[in-house]
């Protein structure tokens, strides 16, 4: 395989088709440069053909002039690639390149590169939940836990509804109730500017809003990605109000149906906790609920790093790790 760097003037039409992941897509690189990142797209050629693609985001490193490379959930990077990543990294003052491919661990053992090294600081979970859309909505239903099921319901015959707003207007209510679900839940989120800029990019063809409400007022609403018939929900968020009411459940449901509907064939919830997971854990409340609808688990290859410059390696994971350190005692 033979890897350019692809131009900004390139076709994204041509670029999405060669990409298999909303991470890898045209509209996140742009989403990307909107939030102050630099990004590099790569194509592999065969005789001539457009077969893969990468999205690198840059990532400086603070009063150095040293910056840290970033490719979410691409392929699982050939040999090829690696000594083209580490020839481009040394240009561009990169430490290292981090690769989180959306592949599973069976196969990353399978094709195991020596050229990675498992990265000590991963930034995406080690473990999904995939639920298989291509199955009727009686079986999904069916395959559900009791208590899901029954949720779903309660929603319904309660009053409560679910529609898709992809506007500027939906946007703004989801945000809404996903700032508030941080400040509530007390856990790490972008900033609003970071999630307007991810809006305004993916919303071309990839992102969707789905909102449920009671008597007009929104409870919950999800930020879901459509790509290469699989749908993916990287965002959700719900008020305090009404929480009896279980309108949470009916919105995954009604995602489930939208995925259906727009010729999904697979449901990525994005992240989970392994399938033995300790109830007493955070995010063990999002494991049980997204375990709920009947899912898969689903354990991907892992994070790992393609390392141009060892020494500076070796230091940036000390200062990163007392860095962490430091953060959990505070």
């Amino acid at each position: 395989m033979d890897y350019q760097i692809i131009p900004d003037t390139f076709d994204k039409e041509q670029f999405n088709n060669a990409a298999h992941h909303p991470l890898q897509s045209w509209q996140w690189g742009e989403a990307r440069k909107r939030t102050g990142n630099a990004i590099i797209r790569i194509g592999g050629y065969e005789n001539k053909q457009l077969k893969e693609v990468v999205t690198m985001s840059l990532h400086p490193i603070p009063k150095f002039p040293f910056k840290v490379g970033y490719v979410p959930r691409s392929r699982l990077p050939t040999d090829a690639l690696v000594s083209f990543m580490k020839a481009l990294g040394a240009k561009h003052n990169l430490i290292f390149v981090k690769f989180e491919p959306d592949v599973s661990f069976d196969e990353y053992q399978k094709k195991n590169n020596r050229l990675l090294t498992s990265s000590p600081h991963p930034l995406f979970p080690a473990w999904t939940q995939i639920l298989d859309l291509t199955k009727s909505e009686e079986e999904l239903m069916k395959n559900m836990k009791s208590k899901t099921r029954y949720n779903i319901r309660y929603a319904q015959k309660n009053g409560v509804t679910v529609r898709e707003q992809s506007t500027d207007e939906g946007f703004k209510i989801f945000s809404h109730l996903y700032f508030d679900t941080v400040k509530r839940q007390t856990y790490y989120g972008h900033n609003r500017q970071y999630h307007e800029n991810v809006w305004k990019a993916m919303k071309e063809g990839i992102a969707h809003i789905l909102i449920a409400s009671y008597k007009d007022e929104p409870l919950a609403a999800y930020e879901l990605f459509l790509f290469d018939n699989k749908l993916y929900y990287p965002y959700g968020g719900s008020s305090d109000n009404y929480r009896n009411l279980m309108a949470s459940n009916l919105i995954m449901w009604e995602a489930i149906r939208f995925g259906k509907k727009m010729g999904a064939t697979s449901f990525d919830m994005w992240g989970s906790l392994p399938p033995d997971y300790d109830r007493s854990k955070s995010w063990a409340g999002f494991t049980r609920f997204k375990e709920g609808y009947g899912t898969t688990f689903f354990r991907f290859a892992g994070s790992y790093d393609i390392v141009i410059h060892p020494l500076l390696y070796r230091a940036y994971n000390m200062v990163y790790a007392i860095r962490d350190l430091i953060l959990k005692v505070t």
